[in-house]
């Protein structure tokens, strides 16, 4: 498991000058998390150094977060659609729900590990961590509000005032410094003690089953060409054959244009996924066994299905046995980690 350096005791409550501390004086300061790179991770693609976090800094981006303000009606924060206990995705609703009760188009994906990709939403329309709030916050869907008319409430805002003042050294706020401070927050959301990572690590607390150990070896096999490494994820955007045709969402070509693009949709991580249905961009399957019968029975022909999902002789899927998707499903339950979904440091401040 990895564990925190240890830290500095923090004075608390000092009466004046010359005060004497005791054990009740002081508490232990803890560290901004996911600054470390887990052992079992690839290099991230945005490094500690281009925003380096500070306790201040986080702190105020975890506000941000959580704070409705950032929406036009007051209403709707970050935190609304990505909520910790889920791994920061929507829990049990198919689709983003957003200002006056608005229903998004799309299923609020888990915020995890983000500092480890380069492209962000379903379809790749952020292409980078600072900028990523950009989307939600100005989707009429959403948050429906406007960058100039978040900087207007935020600099009217003392509290806020002082406290960017405090991390950056300058007035007014500025939409980089507001961007830089909610990274400071998603950037850390690194979920990297499942007891697979133990298992992986070969550390205490990392014993699998035979089921276990027999999913792990089926997903690597079948399903490890997208959901592939330690992420779960290759980072790319494929069509895995939910529909014939995608009238209504083109996918990733919604942002490049191109007609091979149609219909295909970023990969998703399967870290927590036992936690984070229902499933599929558009929140079509409820449960992980329909997303398993689904690939091994449901996939329909489309022009630009993945080719990986195509079988010689019959239609598209991946031969799986029922056997086969018990060991898998027991498999995809050592992907919770429980630290990360617990973690106070990640809540709302209250």
């Amino acid at each position: 498991m990895l564990r925190s350096k240890l830290a500095w005791l923090a004075l608390w409550g000092l009466a004046g000058l010359g005060a004497c501390t005791t054990n009740t004086d002081v508490a232990p300061a803890w560290e901004v998390p996911g600054t470390e790179v887990p052992t079992n991770f690839p290099a991230p693609a945005y490094p500690a150094s281009l925003n380096p976090p500070t306790r201040e800094a986080f702190t105020l981006g975890r506000t941000l977060f959580y704070d409705p303000l950032l929406s036009r009606t007051g209403d709707v924060s970050c935190g609304s659609c990505h909520q910790q206990q889920v791994a920061f995705a929507h829990q049990e609703h198919r689709l983003s729900h957003g200002v006056d009760n608005l229903l998004g188009t799309r299923n609020a994906p888990a915020l995890q590990n983000l500092r480890w990709r380069a492209e962000f939403m379903w379809d790749g329309g952020a292409r980078h961590i600072e900028t990523m709030p950009l989307a939600p916050i100005t989707n009429p869907v959403e948050m429906d509000e406007t960058l100039e008319n978040v900087l207007r409430k935020l600099n009217a805002d003392a509290s806020y005032q002082q406290r960017f003042e405090q991390v950056y050294g300058s007035r007014p706020i500025t939409s980089q410094q507001l961007l830089k401070a909610l990274a400071q927050f998603t950037a850390s959301l690194t979920s990297s003690n499942s007891r697979y990572d133990h298992y992986a690590r070969q550390e205490k607390g990392g014993e699998l089953t035979g089921a276990e150990v027999r999913g792990l070896a089926i997903m690597r096999q079948k399903c490890g060409s997208c959901h592939a490494g330690e992420l779960f994820t290759d980072e790319t955007y494929r069509n895995n054959g939910l529909d014939r045709s995608f009238w209504a969402d083109s996918g990733r070509a919604h942002i490049t244009g191109r007609p091979q693009d149609v219909g295909r949709f970023k990969v998703p991580s399967l870290r927590n996924v036992a936690l984070t249905p229902p499933y599929m961009h558009d929140g079509r399957f409820r449960t992980l066994r329909e997303v398993l019968d689904h690939y091994a029975s449901g996939m329909v022909e489309s022009g630009t299905l993945d080719v990986q999902l195509r079988r010689s002789g019959s239609g598209p899927g991946i031969s799986l046995t029922e056997d086969e998707k018990t060991d898998l499903l027991a498999f995809l339950q050592t992907l919770t980690d429980t630290e990360f979904l617990h973690d106070k440091r990640l809540a709302e401040s209250r």
